[in-house]
């Protein structure tokens, strides 16, 4: 008998009213798409949930006319103040309906309900919260004495974080004057057009938040529009190079936040179990499905037997299962295209030499789903070292020497971010220092802040979001 079996404890999904069909939001209205409708899928089971509109050229042309009318008529010319009522109200909102919200994302994702409870949701509301103070103490961030918004921004956002995505974009985007096109994932469309909803909720004029769903090419005729002044993405590194080109050249200022390929490493004087959790929850958070997981564990050669052991222990204790499960800690891979990308890579690592290791694990039988999983004796040489896998899959190898740690957590064409697990404050900082990432944290992974910049380096992007940082993304000074 199991004596930490976990009774089912499923959150109601009667908190939610997911409707048959949904429209573009545009000019503060939902209307129809002059695209192919597509459907959008749960992941945990596989059947389709809504269908939902898809934009085509002329409905770009629309919503970046309603953003720029707004802009030029009733947003720009706002007091800081009076847009930082909006900011305060929709992150009131965003409070009230987060239960709500939390189900609706966690259905339409796959991620865990605590995940998208516990920390998508109450971030969600921090960034609206952060930014409404920011609104209108614009001139005193250092960005010059009157820093004027840039006018329309053209947001693209990822399936893995699509309520907290959209707030990293758009929150800063109207406390400093501009007006927002945004374009979700088309794999997780369901949060945005809520969203939709909570700005007509808080009176939001029209025109100032535009949502526009559909696939590949909507984002691209988006980003390509003569209307739009700025571009925000956030995911993969290959379309985020297809972007980089297509502003090139142009007016348009540009963001990027893309792939990873973090590092974790530990050092032999590490509190261990700490570390274990840190790399847990660097990995398996969310599925994997994180730019900045830590998907290579580099650990010191004196303790990385001990180390392997505790951490395959408490990966046991992992549940994998339905997603609205309060006890689920992994939930569902967010669709069939993703899971077969981490299957391939993982075969990938057993064909090159790497041995394969999961804990005992009962996979529902619909739906998308991967057993987490640890690959040892991995090389440097190995696809699953070196390539983004952006699921439950963790690459060990082990090294002598800080320096050695260094090179290697810097041997990848990615630097978004770092983990460094040391009792020794001289070392951390030592290492930190010399890794090429745009965030490292210490003894801890994966805490997040609006008030810290986010962002990095080489093939994972430029510009930072988040903080004092990452407004002057959205302003002219």
């Amino acid at each position: 008998m199991d004596l930490f079996a976990y009774a089912p404890a499923p959150e109601s999904r009667d908190v939610v009213d997911i409707r048959p069909s949904y429209g573009l939001f545009v000019d503060g209205a939902f209307t129809d798409g002059g695209g192919e409708p597509f459907k959008t899928v749960e992941p945990a089971t596989g059947e389709a949930l809504a269908e939902v509109a898809s934009a085509d050229a002329a409905d770009v042309d629309r919503a970046v006319a309603a953003a720029r009318r707004a802009y030029e008529t009733v947003w720009g010319p706002m007091s800081g103040r009076d847009r930082a009522k909006y900011l305060f109200r929709i992150a009131r909102i965003l409070q009230e309906r987060s239960r709500e919200l939390a189900v609706l994302e966690s259905i339409d994702n796959g991620k865990p309900i605590r995940e998208s409870r516990d920390v998508d949701l109450p971030l969600v509301a921090a960034h609206f919260f952060y930014h409404a103070g920011w609104a209108d103490k614009l001139g005193h961030a250092g960005l010059g004495a009157d820093p004027r918004p840039l006018g329309v921004a053209a947001q693209v956002i990822p399936w893995n974080f699509p309520l907290l995505m959209l707030a990293w974009k758009i929150a800063p985007a109207l406390a400093c004057g501009n007006t927002v096109v945004l374009k979700p994932a088309e794999t997780t469309p369901l949060t945005a057009l809520a969203f939709a909803d909570v700005c007509r909720q808080a009176d939001l004029p029209p025109g100032v938040v535009n949502i526009i769903t559909g696939a590949g090419e909507t984002g691209r005729l988006l980003v390509a529009h003569d209307g739009v002044d700025k571009v925000a993405f956030t995911g993969s590194t290959e379309v985020g190079r297809e972007i980089a080109r297509t502003v090139a050249g142009t007016r348009k200022r540009l963001t990027l936040e893309l792939g990873g390929k973090a590092a974790n490493i530990v050092f032999d004087d590490a509190p261990l179990d700490q570390a274990v959790e840190g790399v847990v929850n660097g990995i398996f958070f969310n599925q994997g499905h994180v730019c900045c997981a830590g998907s290579r564990l580099l650990v010191q050669e004196t303790v990385a037997g001990e180390f392997l052991d505790r951490l395959k222990a408490r990966m046991a204790t992992l549940r994998v299962g339905d997603p609205l499960d309060k006890n689920t800690d992994v939930g569902a891979i967010n669709s069939a295209a993703q899971l077969a990308r981490i299957a391939d890579l993982a075969d990938a690592g057993e064909r090159e030499g790497a041995e394969r290791w999961s804990p005992p694990c009962d996979l529902p039988g619909r739906g998308y789903w991967f057993a987490p999983t640890l690959f040892t004796g991995v090389a440097q040489s190995h696809r699953i070292a070196s390539e983004e896998i952006f699921g439950p899959v963790l690459s060990a190898l082990t090294f002598r020497t800080p320096q050695e740690a260094v090179e290697k957590a810097n041997n990848t064409p990615y630097g978004l971010s770092a983990g460094v697990w040391s009792e020794k404050g001289s070392r951390t900082l030592w290492v930190a220092e010399r890794l090429r990432a745009g965030v490292v944290w210490a003894n801890t992974f994966n805490k997040f802040d609006p008030a810290a910049p986010f962002g990095g380096y080489k093939e994972s992007g430029h510009g930072r979001e988040g903080g004092r940082h990452g407004l002057e993304a959205y302003l002219e000074h």
